[in-house]
């Protein structure tokens, strides 16, 4: 499936698509729900979250405060690389090599050096409580996946788009960048950070602000569950994509 595939908007804006306009009128932009800093941090630790990271948004807060009474371990790093991630997205356009760049950027704590910044060369697979949930696709064809991919980007990045639009596309190119899994490790912090990045290349900077990767942390179980559409790259059902598209819209709630 192409990250531009339309198959599923009807749908979409059949359900919680025609909610998007009105939630996006009603969202507090303003730097009284917090300062666009604070918010970029926030969103690298709810993203950490998702990932096992036991540092939540006040105890990280609270270290920033009093850095120097504070023992700094991996997860506080992991999550200060997460940011620093954000904080090149927020300045730099989303192409392939900048999306490569973020990877390098905020997995020093996950990887080896040879394996920051690019496609893995490893088959790989996710794992849940019962084994095997997910194979992803093989090493030799992520590149051409990856290829696929960003060339869909390009594509949806220079057509007009509604905002609901915007945000039907963005929850795909989440998922099917979740399905290629094209790093070693980081493909979900990666996926989220590709979702928010698309929706501000599209509707502007302020959309850096929205608290997805919360909202995807408090209904984490309904994530996991709605992201998994077959038990391998090539079973792939998108049939059953909407439940998971529906989510993203509900962080503007």
């Amino acid at each position: 499936m192409r990250v531009t595939e339309r198959k599923y908007l009807n749908a979409y804006l059949q359900s919680t698509g025609k909610e998007i306009s009105t939630l996006i009128e009603e969202f507090d932009f303003s730097e009284d729900k917090g300062g666009f800093e604070y918010l970029t941090k926030s969103s690298a630790v709810y993203s950490s979250n998702i990932e096992g990271n036991s540092i939540d948004l006040n105890s990280y807060m609270n270290y920033e405060l009093n850095k120097d009474k504070f023992k700094v371990g991996k997860e506080i790093v992991e999550i200060e690389d997460l940011i620093e991630a954000y904080e090149f997205a927020q300045n730099n356009s989303l192409t392939e090599s900048n999306l490569l760049q973020c990877h390098k950027i905020f997995s020093e704590t996950l990887l080896i050096k040879s394996k920051r910044g690019k496609y893995r060369i490893e088959q790989v697979g996710v794992f849940g409580k019962t084994g095997l949930a997910y194979m992803a696709v093989e090493p030799d064809f992520v590149e051409k996946e990856m290829k696929v991919f960003f060339a869909g980007i390009e594509e949806l990045i220079s057509q007009e788009l509604s905002k609901e639009e915007v945000f039907y596309f963005a929850s795909l190119i989440h998922l099917r960048f979740a399905h290629i899994h094209p790093f070693r490790d980081g493909n979900g912090r990666a996926a989220r950070l590709l979702e928010k990045w698309f929706i501000t290349e599209k509707l502007g900077r302020d959309f850096w602000k929205i608290p997805s990767e919360e909202n995807y942390k408090v209904n984490q179980a309904k994530y996991y569950e709605t992201i998994n559409l077959g038990v391998n790259f090539y079973e792939l059902n998108y049939d059953r994509c909407l439940g998971f598209l529906e989510m993203l819209p509900m962080c503007l709630k």
